[in-house]
């Protein structure tokens, strides 16, 4: 598992160090504008994600089927929210909870960096803060850190810093919340 972490930073690293956009002569036809997470408990999660990490959100939605149904008739009635980091068209992170009818939770209890399961990773320069609101969400759970750990830089000529933390969110999604310690060129 050791190995799987140290890649997933090193990933997670290579997209901030090229954070800027891309040259219009090398961008693809395609961009990753969201991650979706059902949730059992949108409010939960909003504190999670929200009120602790400080994501924004920029949209917030009943969705009802059949369109133009009120609640009451409806067959589905969902919430959805939006949230984002520092862009608002790619990155951005969805809640999805079902009020009607309600779907079974499934459990990532114990299943963290498991095949199959997904890894969120979040940078901060406010990782201690962050992480001590991030703890005291109900059904929370820290699974390891903040650690420090150092990464082979990107031209192998010296080493990259980065406090590492990794926790599970309310519904048990794996998340590293982590802290760059040195500038990345």
């Amino acid at each position: 598992m050791g190995n799987f972490i140290a890649n997933l930073v090193l990933a997670c690293l290579s997209v901030q160090a090229y954070a800027a956009p891309v040259a219009d002569t090398d961008r693809v036809d395609v961009d990753l504008r969201r991650t979706t997470l059902v949730v059992a408990d949108i409010d939960t999660s909003l504190a999670f994600y929200r009120d602790s990490l400080g994501l924004e959100v920029i949209y917030d939605q009943m969705i009802i089927t059949p369109r133009g149904a009120t609640i009451e008739e409806a067959e589905k009635v969902r919430r959805l929210v939006f949230l984002r980091s520092n862009d608002d068209f790619v990155g951005v992170l969805g809640l999805l909870e079902y009020q009607k009818p309600i779907k079974d939770v499934v459990s990532l209890a114990g299943r963290a960096f498991d095949t199959g399961t997904s890894v969120l990773v979040f940078n901060t320069q406010r990782l201690d803060e962050k992480l001590s609101k991030a703890i005291q969400v109900p059904d929370v759970q820290l699974l390891e850190g903040p650690k420090q750990i150092s990464y082979p830089s990107y031209d192998g000529s010296g080493s990259i810093r980065v406090m590492v933390s990794s926790l599970t969110d309310p519904d048990g999604f794996t998340i590293e919340l982590n802290q760059l310690l040195d500038t990345i060129n």
